[in-house]
């Protein structure tokens, strides 16, 4: 037994979003379906479209979604029919080696997110010919309905908006887990943050929420910089080497203490400008998708003992820290509604992407229509 739905796929790389009517299987056990009513237009799906990151296709787009769980499989414990979700683009199982030594971003079930398949070996979704379609990140927040793992969701209260919500399953917590937890951004220090989309964005908010001092951003986009503002940026730069020459002026020669990569392709040059702008016992955090290398003489990173630390997820733990973001976004201490920028129907989303790479957005949001 199946039921349909409408959704959003890319059936190669570089071939625009798709949409079309698919046949969507009934959970089996520990697995949900979503009638999801929002889902974000994160920047990696672009990647997948555009064939910068390998994925399996045809592939039904969306990792970030939020909605309605409307039936539930054998043995699910996690969530209930009516609850209301965001998933969580990597899963938290609780059980394995990472998940019970508090990294659940690390989650040894999120190892099928480039293929969409589910543990037994099976898909959930699939098109007119008996074609099998998997799920980005093993989702596919695209569609209208989906059957996912029960730890893909978190329930949320009913009064956070589906909108907001979905964005919360990816952009926010990795943008503020960069600051907060992967860097570990502390009062008084000095932040460079490159890129203030939708994840910068929110790194800018766990900088300044950490307390830093000085939370320098550099980004070529106006619009994206009067943005940063908004969320706590101190000073913004539309190029590296003014953003450089102030840091050294305002820290006196000592450079900033965190750089933090959120670029939206991830490039040599930049990559280079974060390295050079800490100084002494610095970081440089890289959470950004792209061809971007660390090619840097080791003296570089010994002579200031500078690191240089990757980071997915921004080093959050989803079934905790979700809930705690959305609790600061109740009480005012975090901006979530300022980063939509637009939203879209499901038949916009070329559209969505395409003004997001014209610098037009912080977040498009998809609105599912039912």
């Amino acid at each position: 037994m199946s039921t349909t739905t409408r959704a959003a796929i890319c059936r190669e790389p570089r071939r625009p979003w798709e949409i079309t009517e698919l046949h969507l299987d009934e959970p089996k056990a520990n697995e949900v379906r979503i009638k999801f009513h929002a889902a974000g237009l994160c920047h990696s799906d672009d990647h997948i479209q555009k064939g910068d990151a390998p994925m399996r296709m045809p592939v039904v787009g969306g990792h970030e979604g939020a909605g309605v769980v409307d039936a539930v499989g054998d043995d699910v414990t996690r969530v209930g029919v009516g609850d209301h979700v965001v998933c969580s683009f990597i899963p938290a199982c609780g059980m394995c080696r990472y998940c019970s030594t508090g990294r659940q971003n690390l989650c040894d079930a999120g190892k099928n997110a480039g293929t969409g398949i589910f543990p037994d070996g099976t898909f959930r979704f699939h098109d007119d010919d008996g074609a099998d379609l998997g799920g980005l990140c093993v989702l596919g927040t695209f569609s209208q309905y989906a059957v996912v793992s029960e730890w893909s969701c978190i329930r949320i209260p009913p009064d956070i908006p589906f909108d907001v919500a979905a964005l919360v399953g990816c952009g926010v917590p990795t943008g503020w887990g960069s600051a907060v937890y992967a860097a570990g951004v502390r009062a008084g220090q000095t932040v460079v943050i490159y890129g203030a989309g939708g994840v910068g964005s929110n790194a800018v908010q766990g900088a300044r929420y950490a307390g830093g001092k000085n939370v320098v951003v550099v980004d070529p986009v106006e619009f994206k910089r009067d943005m940063a503002k908004v969320f706590g940026a101190t000073h913004t730069f539309a190029d590296a080497k003014h953003a450089h020459d102030f840091v050294v002026d305002t820290t006196y020669g000592q450079l900033a203490d965190h750089a933090i990569i959120t670029v939206g392709v991830l490039h040599d040059e930049v990559i280079q400008s974060a390295i050079e702008v800490v100084g002494k016992t610095g970081q440089v955090t890289i959470t950004a998708v792209g061809n971007g290398s660390v090619n840097v003489h080791a003296g570089m990173l010994i002579g200031y003992q500078r690191r240089v630390q990757g980071a997915i997820f921004g080093g959050c733990n989803p079934l905790y820290d979700v809930p705690r973001l959305l609790g600061l976004y109740r009480s005012g201490d975090l901006k979530l509604d300022e980063l939509i920028t637009r939203r879209y129907r499901l038949d916009e989303v070329n559209q969505g992407y395409q003004d997001m790479l014209d610098g037009k957005n912080i977040r498009g949001v998809i609105i599912h229509e039912h």
